[in-house]
């Protein structure tokens, strides 16, 4: 006798995939064509087809939790020679923010950064924290906000103070590490079971040795963007994803050292610009600007992939985070030092938005896809 599956549509989550661009899976009448046309789906129970089934029937036990949607890079080649014009590519985008939304925590947060009419509210809140914090540090004699500061030679720190921005960032980035931490622990546990349901592997527990050298191993593949490579459609995408993966990572250095220069050795800014730190502190700005401009001409670019405010918040903060960063940097040493400080103001908005809203925004995909590569290699995903 066949096995029987009760089926039990969640509607809210249907209406919420095709809030995040996903609408168009009610096109979709299981040809089969997207999982043949993926470069990349694996050879046993390929995606995106079963997916778009669970999708289009509100299975969200069936999505949230599978690693198969992150497996997928929005190749485009699906979408493209998908006969009906359902938009798998889109779809799984849609799961994915739809997933990113569930195991956040706390979720009016996650439904914030999907929310456009919040993005006032959500630049805001930052704001708010530096000036208030500032004003009350300044009342008891701390004076690490400074909005008529003198001197003939000034920089940022003159009017923000850098130990403020450090004792605001510092809590702020750990929190979102904290966040991901959280919704990673349910996502490996729901990942494994999903993988146990579907027969995509054969191992009843996870080991985290085993684990953590097949994260290891998938390094080198993220890092050269290899399954980008292997897209038709999109391929072009990977140039821009390598500058801005790159780029973060570079800066996250050079915060790190110029961190430790000031914490551990005391040494005071403005650096030198010949010092080797700067060199990488520019060369990255400057990489992060162009590989945002090319994210942002390939979206252009495509007029038939839905572009959602997801897609759009992340191409907005990239370009935000490299104009403002490097722009503070030229009016400073063009000696227009209040203009400097706005602009500076403005890009440690940014920055904060930057760590306190990626557990819940697009580029948490970074931290969720590399944790579902990682599953596949050590799950042995064929």
């Amino acid at each position: 006798m066949a096995d029987s599956y009760l089926v039990e549509p969640d509607v809210s989550f249907i209406e919420e995939v095709s809030r995040l661009g996903g609408a168009d899976v009610k096109k979709c009448f299981q040809c089969a064509t997207c999982a043949v046309a993926c470069p990349i789906s694996p050879d046993t129970k390929p995606f995106p087809r079963k997916e778009m089934i669970a999708t289009s029937w509100g299975l969200k036990d069936r999505l949230i939790g599978n690693g198969d949607v992150w497996l997928c890079h929005n190749c485009g080649d699906c979408s493209t020679l998908c006969p009906r014009g359902a938009q798998p590519g889109d779809v799984l985008a849609a799961v994915r923010a739809a997933t990113v939304i569930e195991y956040a925590t706390p979720k009016a947060v996650a439904k914030m950064v999907s929310d456009p009419k919040k993005l006032p509210i959500l630049l805001a809140i930052p704001a708010a924290i530096f000036l208030v914090l500032g004003l009350l540090l300044k009342m008891v004699g701390v004076d690490w906000l400074n909005f008529a500061p003198s001197g003939d030679h000034l920089w940022q720190a003159d009017y923000i103070g850098n130990y403020l921005v450090d004792i605001i960032m510092i809590p702020t980035f750990f929190g979102a590490v904290a966040v991901f931490a959280l919704g990673l622990k349910r996502f490996i546990v729901d990942m494994h079971k999903n993988a146990l349901l579907e027969g995509k592997t054969d191992k009843e527990k996870i080991d985290p040795a085993g684990f953590i050298q097949a994260l290891i191993k998938i390094v080198p593949t993220i890092a050269r963007h290899d399954k980008f490579n292997e897209c038709g459609e999109n391929k072009e995408r990977s140039t821009a994803h390598m500058m801005v993966l790159f780029s973060f990572i570079g800066l996250f250095i050079v915060t790190n050292c110029f961190f430790a220069a000031e914490w551990v050795f005391h040494i005071e800014g403005p650096y030198q610009q010949i010092n080797p730190v700067k060199w990488l502190g520019n060369v990255s700005g400057i990489a992060l600007v162009i590989g945002g401009i090319l994210l942002l001409k390939n979206r252009l670019s495509k007029k038939d992939q839905i572009s959602s405010y997801w897609d759009w918040y992340l191409v907005g903060l990239v370009l935000a985070l490299g104009l403002s960063g490097m722009l503070t940097q030229m009016l400073r040493l063009g000696g227009m030092y209040g203009l400097s400080a706005i602009v500076y103001f403005l890009h440690l908005i940014f920055i904060w938005c930057l760590f306190a809203y990626t557990p819940f925004s697009k580029l948490a995909h970074i931290v969720y896809r590399t944790v579902a590569m990682a599953y596949q290699e050590y799950s042995g995903r064929k």
